[in-house]
């Protein structure tokens, strides 16, 4: 899963928790909606100035959506051994 992809999915998941629309957090970021809606499919890579703005409208640090990403790409990307007895 691409970088782009795990910071889309944890704006939305943000927004959401909010109960909060594409269109208000676009208005409040000012950024188009369509540009917003990619940004959080994971369609399309913000600047940092443009996912500052997008934090900020969340009321979040741009550190805590790259915490939380980092977090999960550890996880992810965590290898998990299973051993078999083939007795």
């Amino acid at each position: 899963m691409l970088l782009r992809t795990h910071i889309g999915a944890s704006l939305r998941s943000a927004r959401t928790a909010q109960n909060r629309t594409l269109r208000d957090v676009a208005r409040e970021a000012r950024v188009s909606l369509g540009y917003l809606s990619e940004v959080e499919r994971g369609q399309k890579e913000a600047s940092s100035e443009l996912l500052n703005a997008i934090c900020s409208a969340l009321g979040l640090s741009l550190s805590k959506i790259i915490s939380d990403v980092a977090r999960e790409i550890s996880v992810r990307d965590t290898v998990t051994f299973v051993v078999v007895d083939a007795a």
